[in-house]
């Protein structure tokens, strides 16, 4: 089932539900789908423009957490994490550290260097095959961990 369908189906049962986080997190959601569709000129979307997009909604929700909590905002840290919680249902499993660090050890053998001025060929082998499958700073510490090295 396509991840919008999905979505759609679990908007109408979070709507029966009276689960009211839950509604507004995928009415939002579904409204970015729309708006994606109309600056892309696309009827659907494809999956990897669907994650994509969720990946932009959940990456969204990690920044105001750090902001709330710097504000000392417990209340809205609370529901920007159950909204957090709500979008990774949607996401590809995210891969591990120590998988990350071997495919970006692949990707340095790939561009044949491991100094730090090739780190923007390195990212640019590595981020295609991780996109909604790892959070893009961490790929990015990771990355400049081995080339320290």
């Amino acid at each position: 089932m396509p991840i919008k369908e999905k979505i759609k189906q679990d908007l109408n049962f979070a709507l029966k539900e009276k689960k009211e986080l839950e509604v507004s997190t995928l009415r939002q959601l579904l409204a970015a789908f729309l708006n994606k569709e109309k600056e892309c000129m696309e009827a659907e979307l494809t999956e990897e423009k669907e994650i994509e997009i969720i990946s932009s909604e959940a990456k969204k929700r990690k920044e105001s957490i750090l902001s709330f909590e710097k504000g000392k905002r417990q209340d809205l840290v609370e529901k920007e994490k159950k909204e957090l919680e709500i979008l990774e249902k949607y996401l590809p499993e995210q891969l591990s550290k120590e998988e990350i660090e071997k495919m970006a050890l692949e990707a340095i053998k790939n561009v044949g260097s491991k100094e730090m001025k090739n780190m923007g060929k390195i990212m640019s082998e590595l981020m295609p095959k991780l996109k909604g499958k790892a959070d893009g700073n961490l790929v990015k510490n990771t990355v400049k961990e081995l080339l320290e090295k």
